[in-house]
């Protein structure tokens, strides 16, 4: 069964014009994906895909491969998709280009869940949350989970509403104060899908609530009987997450105009 990573780029980000070309340590923010994501041993393929003459470029310098597509996606997915019609792979994964040091093994259990059981169509990625200013931000998104590790829900609100402190979100009751405190799972954009349920996924018309959160990951009420796994990444800041859109920065980041790029 062949799986392959592919990282959606565009240039023409409403928040951060160009991103995908920011540089990180002297490499553009793209070529730091691809490189992290290429050292997943369960993958048979990387690929950015992208709508930019300039990121095509900047990805062929460093030797990675990728593909043009069309300028008309709504979302990742959408270009993801794309990609998909056009190569062979029994499974896709979805690296958002904002995710400059995803750890190999955060993908790796990301994909098992599909590996072990055939009905499950899509997989994700969530780490914990500890810091309360991460939890109440906006800019991060939130994901509740179920006892058997299904996504429930995704939201930009911090959630869940701590109205009982006496039980932690993995349903824990800790005897005495913890150390650090539990507030909830952050959801990272990475996502597993099966091929023929990704085409499927494609097509539809987005809910209310995916407009109005602006989370294409709201998917459940579009599919019925669609259980989505949350897999726990085994580090808390697993992928040193960039946040690009008014949130922290990696050390060394230089978010200068002239690297302009996409938003992915």
């Amino acid at each position: 069964m062949s799986v392959v990573a592919v990282i959606p780029a565009r240039y023409g980000s409403t928040r951060f014009p160009g991103k995908p070309l920011a540089a990180i340590g002297g490499k553009p923010m793209i070529q730091h994906v691809y490189e992290s994501a290429a050292k997943a041993r369960d993958l048979d393929r990387v690929l950015v895909a992208t709508d930019d003459r300039r990121i095509e470029q900047a990805v062929k310098s460093f030797g990675g491969e990728v593909m043009m597509t069309s300028k008309h996606h709504a979302s990742g997915t959408d270009r993801l998709a794309e990609v998909a019609r056009k190569i062979k792979s029994d499974w896709l994964v979805n690296v958002q280009g904002d995710l400059p040091f995803i750890h190999a093994e955060t993908i790796a259990r990301a994909v098992r869940p599909l590996r072990r059981d055939r009905a499950i169509p899509m997989s994700t990625v969530c780490t914990p949350i500890y810091d309360l200013d991460e939890w109440r931000n906006p800019n991060v998104v939130k994901v509740l989970r179920s006892c058997a590790g299904f996504a429930l829900y995704f939201s930009r609100a911090p959630i869940p509403y701590r109205r009982n402190d006496r039980v932690d979100p993995r349903g824990e009751k800790p005897g005495r104060p913890p150390k650090r405190r539990l507030w909830g799972y952050r959801h990272l954009g990475l996502y597993v899908f099966r091929r023929d349920f990704l085409l499927r996924f494609a097509r539809l018309r987005p809910t209310a609530l995916e407009q109005i959160e602006s989370l294409e990951q709201l998917c459940q009420p579009r599919i019925e009987g669609l259980f989505l796994p949350a897999i726990t990444a085994g580090q808390d800041k697993d992928s040193g997450v960039c946040r690009l859109d008014g949130c922290d920065r990696p050390r060394g980041l230089d978010c200068d105009a002239a690297h302009g790029l996409d938003r992915v």
